[in-house]
């Protein structure tokens, strides 16, 4: 806490001041993924360790605590026919204390294992903040009224919205990293007011949360992992302050910040590795290859050739993430981002913070080439990096060198993972989508301490808190305890 007023204030709002007893937001503290939390359970299952459990509609969304609620968002188990929910549990039962329904006003596009109810809560421990790709911003007090709304929408991104909407300031930050449109919007928490939006024409779809970096001078600044580079935005008024080139076509983690130290991993395709990017050519050039109607654009029909490039421009494989606006053709523009995304590289990198205008040739510190996860983000604790790749692959990294401290495989661990990494207690738990939960010591050289086994799929990122561990599985929240 900044000053004594702050502190105030946030007593005030019955936030608690330990340090991450509270879990406001996506990932917590600032999105790192890191809580003080001490005797956190490691040996638990459906039926032991069961503080206690409560049934739910399914949802991606992660648990966001204060001192005496829980919030989530919810859906309907109907495919086509859904319905959307707010949810408040009571912290130390887990019994509903209110539900309601959220109007379907804007419909939106999902792909593969993304759903309608996604993006996490944000609370200031009075109120409560939801976002739905469906309808838009909408705020709650604890109690459960409604305080104000902010439809929005229609979006296009590829896969659907992903990120989760940040509090910082009084402001609700929200990153619409998006096709067609794309903008960074500041709306006033009291409210629901727009404070200010910024277009960001250089943006394609993308599904990070941001993080919020305050430098010694200026003013604090909004970090968003953004399709190719790392852009700086002024919190005040959204101004675009320094960039970093370099980040994968597609980004989908959180950063992880150390000091005046960011880290982030990204990956877009398979031909994204470093040294097998697939040769393209111009746009004049492509009409002439594909364009059979000489009407000007690449159509979807128009893909018939059996290269490397037309694998790529298939309709059964990337069309339609290059297609912007979602017309069956591409046009220039929709060109030159196929020809960006497959040129962009996978990788992990670090970066230092800070700077004006473009940081590219001076503020990379490293870059890890080789497979990153596909959306679970990094956690930077005690000191080391951590990331889990698909297959349950754990890496430690020094985070200063990036060199790789240890590479092993999770035992009993060979499934997706959507949930990114927590760091509490000395301790990782990591949660993949087969309901694995593996806990490792936390060290560069880790070694296994638990795996326990929840017999239902796991989307959301765990919470650990005040000697509990919150897990969101496809049906119901868990409260674990020793």
């Amino acid at each position: 806490m900044r000053t004594l007023v702050t502190i105030g204030v946030t007593v005030a709002l019955g936030v608690s001041l330990g340090a991450a007893e509270n879990w406001t937001r996506f990932r917590g503290p600032n999105g790192l993924g890191v809580s003080d939390a001490t005797n956190v359970p490691v040996d638990f299952g459906p039926t032991k360790g069961v503080k206690w459990k409560t049934t739910l509609p399914p949802g991606h969304s992660s648990p966001v605590l204060t001192n005496s609620h829980i919030f989530l968002t919810a859906h309907s188990p109907e495919k086509d026919a859904y319905k959307l929910f707010v949810i408040a549990l009571d912290r130390k039962t887990g019994r509903q204390l209110w539900q309601h329904e959220i109007p379907r006003l804007q419909p939106g596009r999902r792909e593969n294992v993304n759903g309608p109810a996604s993006p996490s809560p944000v609370t200031d421990g009075t109120n409560v903040y939801f976002f739905f790709q469906d309808f838009g911003l909408i705020s709650y007090t604890a109690d459960g009224k409604e305080r104000w709304r902010l439809p929005l929408g229609p979006f296009n991104m590829f896969y659907g919205f992903g990120a989760s909407p940040i509090l910082e300031d009084g402001l609700i930050i929200l990153p619409v990293d998006q096709d067609t449109d794309p903008y960074l919007l500041a709306v006033d928490a009291k409210t629901g007011k727009q404070k200010w939006k910024v277009s960001r024409p250089h943006v394609i779809s993308g599904y990070s949360t941001p993080t919020i970096w305050r430098p010694k001078a200026g003013p604090a600044q909004i970090l968003v992992p953004e399709s190719f580079q790392l852009t700086a935005y002024s919190l005040v008024d959204g101004a675009k302050l320094w960039w970093v080139r370099g980040l994968a076509c597609e980004m989908k983690s959180v950063a992880s910040i150390d000091g005046d130290t960011l880290y982030v991993n990204g990956w877009g395709f398979g031909q994204n590795q470093a040294g097998t990017q697939v040769p393209t050519v111009d746009f004049a050039t492509g009409l002439k290859t594909y364009d059979a109607n000489q009407d000007g654009f690449v159509g979807r029909d128009e893909i018939n050739g059996t290269g490397t490039m037309d694998r790529m421009l298939r309709p059964d494989y990337g069309f339609d993430a290059f297609d912007g606006n979602r017309d069956g053709k591409l046009d220039a523009r929709d060109w030159d981002v196929f020809r960006a995304m497959l040129a962009a590289e996978n990788g992990l990198m670090a970066i230092k913070l800070g700077g004006a205008g473009d940081m590219t040739a001076t503020a990379v510190k490293w870059k890890y080439l080789r497979p990153v996860p596909q959306v679970p983000s990094t956690v930077l604790y005690q000191g080391v990096l951590y990331m889990v790749n698909d297959s349950g692959i754990l890496l430690s990294f020094d985070p200063k060198s990036g060199a790789v401290l240890k590479q092993g495989r999770l035992k009993g661990a060979i499934d997706k993972y959507f949930a990114s990494p927590i760091g509490a207690d000395g301790r990782l738990w990591l949660a993949s989508q087969d309901g694995t939960i593996s806990i490792v010591t936390a060290k560069g050289d880790w070694e296994m301490v638990q795996v326990n086994t929840l017999d239902d799929e796991v989307f959301a990122t765990p919470v650990p808190a005040d000697g509990e561990l919150f897990v969101r599985t496809r049906s119901a929240l868990y409260n674990f305890v020793k």
